[in-house]
């Protein structure tokens, strides 16, 4: 009887002991989760695609508004060479935009004489403390309400899910270069298309974005009209920018 009741201890004292790992374990693998999301790391994930962006690989800004990526090579695969007409753009999940990503062509983009609507209204952007600065901004204020794929592209005006809080500069210098390259070339071939995607880079867990990635290839002539791959900075010359909070000083 004595040795039965001794296993019987010996059993549950081993039981005791697997739930304590267990719970070790899962407390291990949350701490893990959550590390790993405070890294400059992003991964988004948007038409089955995984993207990962690693803010490291870029250098720091220094007076040129854009970085290649990849020798300018967007990182588009054969699978996605398509000629259908398409939009994708991710749920505010987390309360900023993500992943934009469009076939552009004649059929999306606005008809002629359509005019684009007003977008002031919005200003729960995450990030969005806005801020004049009068003497260092020709257009004085600190931030746009950036489209991440132009209404001239797709025509999108007031989707909270294509728009982030992006600066004058990135906006004007870093981004419309690039859109009106992509515009010109489909004006030009009207029965082309050209693949777009606009990936936003927050880093870790800031309100506002470090960047955006822009990819683009044009899809009948394999990217003869139009390939890049290049990282626009969300800086602003003149001012310091706290990219936790979306909140501004200038210079001294």
């Amino acid at each position: 009887m004595g040795r039965k009741n001794k296993n019987k201890k010996l059993n549950i004292w081993q039981y005791i002991f697997s739930i304590v790992i267990l719970i070790c374990i899962s407390i291990y693998g949350y701490m893990t989760k959550n590390i790993a999301s405070d890294n400059s790391v992003n991964n988004y994930n948007v038409n089955n695609q995984n993207i990962t962006f690693d803010l490291s690989t870029i250098p720091e800004y220094s007076e040129k508004p854009y970085v290649e990526i990849n020798n300018n090579i967007p990182y588009f695969t054969e699978e996605d060479y398509t000629t259908e007409p398409f939009e994708e753009y991710t749920d505010l999940g987390n309360g900023k935009a993500g992943v934009a990503y469009a076939n552009i062509c004649k059929e999306i983009m606005p008809k002629e004489g359509e005019e684009r609507g007003e977008i002031g209204n919005i200003k729960d952007l995450s990030g969005w403390v806005q801020k004049r600065y009068d003497n260092l901004i020709k257009d004085k204020y600190l931030y746009n309400r950036c489209h991440l794929i132009g209404w001239q592209l797709a025509g999108e005006n007031a989707n909270k899910n294509n728009l982030i809080t992006g600066t004058r500069y990135l906006n004007t210098e870093g981004m419309l270069p690039f859109e009106n390259k992509v515009a010109e070339y489909i004006n030009e071939n009207e029965n082309n298309h050209v693949l777009y995607r606009v990936t936003p880079i927050f880093e870790g867990n800031n309100l506002l974005a470090s960047g955006v990635e822009m990819e683009a290839w044009s899809v009948e002539d394999s990217g003869a009209g139009v390939c890049f791959n290049v990282y626009c900075y969300n800086t602003q010359p003149g001012i310091i920018i706290d990219y936790t909070t979306g909140e501004s000083q200038a210079q001294q």
